[in-house]
């Protein structure tokens, strides 16, 4: 009997000798579980300085009577050996009083913010309203009539036996007949609407590109959260190999590779954060405000529009602001040939004049003639310039329009198909990345990471199955950036280029 206390005496002695020997560390971490069957404690723990990174593990405790007195949110310090996943001499931490109020969280900037920004800002605007006010000028000036011409009139001022001679005044004035000013007046109204309806074009131009950039933005936003995720996993596995190679469980190979790929998380981080910028400034210089400083964006990236490709295209064939300044050209064509016909038509030019001639009535007598008129009017006769080359290339111009209004139809519908195309190709893989891929991916996650807590599996594979599940978060992200971008597009009627220079109309000086 004495034999057997003392050979367990010397045992623990042993035990305990052995483990005072291994390398210890203290553990600080939040209670998550606590579970009373397997007397076990689930704990989230801080990153432990030279040894593994933050992480969520199960621990076993060295005195149950610990499980009684801890519960979820608990926070806890705890002693730790290595190679040993128990935790020994756990206390709790007293709550430092009432936690200070978290910091109010600055609302994101909304699209429809930018939106009325860039309608504000954007110069394109003002320059198609300059170009409106060109083309109503040039519309009221169509309508005016042409101005008298007045002046002086002498005939025979010194000559004849008697010194006399007629002098006096006189006015001319063309007569417009035929429409032609009302012709001239219906050609510059139609130029006016030209450009009245390219003011739409430009409109739209910069809508579209304020959603698409918004989006990217918001794309690029969430690119750097999952970066930055991937980035502080590979730091935590960098931490965890080189905790595994002091205990003998990783090899050089190993730590190497961990270190590698920690580096090559930090440059693609560095490069979602590059894009991030960029796109941040571009979308800054589209609203018209460069120096905008850069502020984080709220939206839903995942509000993918359902859209449909018959009602879209026949939406965009009647309603797409380009289909009605293509048909606004024609219209304008035609009237153009109108004027054109009328330009032949003889208008009437009136001439008069009044005046005092000195001259005697009759040789033998001193009384003057007196006061005299004249009439003229005239009208020039068509012969040779009948305005015929005028006349064809108004035809032909009229024929072009209308074939330009077929092309541009066709166009759009080739457009629209290519655009559908990509569109429901991104639409379904983000669907399949969302009901599919990504579920699967972080089921297998939480199944090696359990099996790694009961040790029942290595940890390279619950790092490997952690890091598909981020990159496949990464493909999904650029699937919805995709498909928002296909969609704007549709919804767009394909006017993207928000400071593109305005165009005047088909017919505009």
């Amino acid at each position: 009997m004495k034999f057997t206390i003392t050979a367990i005496c010397l045992l623990t002695s042993f035990a305990a000798a052995q483990q005072t020997e291994k390398k210890s560390s203290t553990l600080l971490g939040t209670v998550e579980k606590v579970n009373t069957s397997t007397k076990r404690l689930t704990v989230a723990n801080e990153p432990i300085p030279g040894g593994m990174g933050a992480m969520t593990m199960d621990y076993a405790v060295d005195k149950e009577d610990v499980l009684g007195r801890l519960k979820p949110g608990d926070h806890i310090t705890a002693k730790m050996y290595e190679g040993d996943m128990t935790l020994y001499d756990v206390q709790l931490l007293p709550h430092t009083g009432t936690a200070p109020p978290p910091a109010a969280v600055q609302p994101g900037m909304r699209l429809e913010d930018l939106e009325q920004t860039a309608l504000a800002n954007n110069p394109t605007l003002a320059q198609v309203q300059a170009n409106i006010r060109v083309s109503a000028g040039l519309a009221r000036q169509a309508g005016q009539y042409p101005n008298p011409t007045v002046g002086y009139y002498a005939d025979e001022v010194r000559g004849g036996y008697s010194n006399g001679g007629k002098q006096g005044g006189f006015i001319s004035q063309t007569i417009i007949t035929g429409g032609k000013l009302r012709a001239a007046r219906r050609v510059a109204e139609l130029l006016t609407k030209e450009s009245e309806t390219t003011g739409d074009v430009q409109r739209l131009r910069i809508l579209n590109n304020v959603r698409t950039m918004f989006y990217q933005v918001l794309a690029d936003q969430r690119l750097v959260d999952v970066r930055q995720n991937l980035a502080k996993l590979a730091a935590d596995a960098t931490q965890t190999s080189h905790q595994l190679a002091n205990i003998g469980q990783a090899d050089r190979p190993d730590v190497l590779q961990s270190e590698v790929e920690q580096q090559q998380m930090n440059v693609s981080l560095r490069i979602a954060e590059q894009n991030l910028r960029s796109s941040w400034r571009t979308l800054a210089a589209v609203i018209g405000k460069p120096d905008l400083p850069q502020a984080r964006l709220e939206g839903d990236l995942e509000a993918i529009p359902d859209l449909n490709y018959e009602e879209w295209l026949a939406t965009t064939l009647k309603d797409s602001p380009e289909v009605k300044l293509a048909q606004q050209s024609v219209e304008h064509a035609e009237a153009s040939l109108i004027q054109a016909k009328k330009a032949p038509i003889p208008d009437l030019q009136l001439y008069g004049n009044l005046s005092q001639n000195n001259m005697p009535l009759v040789e033998t007598s001193p009384r003057i003639t007196g006061v005299q008129g004249g009439v003229q009017i005239g009208v020039q006769l068509p012969i040779f310039n009948r305005n015929q080359g005028n006349i064809a290339a108004a035809k032909a111009d009229v024929e072009s329009t209308k074939q330009e209004l077929v092309r541009l139809k066709l166009q759009i519908a080739r457009d629209v198909a290519n655009l559908f195309r990509d569109y429901d190709s991104a639409r379904a893989t983000v669907q399949q990345y969302k009901t599919e891929m990504l579920p699967r991916a972080e089921e297998a996650y939480k199944l090696y990471q359990a099996s790694y807590q009961k040790m029942a599996a290595a940890y390279p594979q619950a790092l490997i199955s952690q890091r598909t599940l981020f990159q496949l978060q990464v493909d999904y992200v650029q699937a919805l950036e995709s498909a928002w971008q296909g969609a704007l597009v549709i919804r767009g009627f394909g006017l993207m280029d928000g400071l593109s220079r305005p165009s005047r109309g088909a017919g505009a000086p």
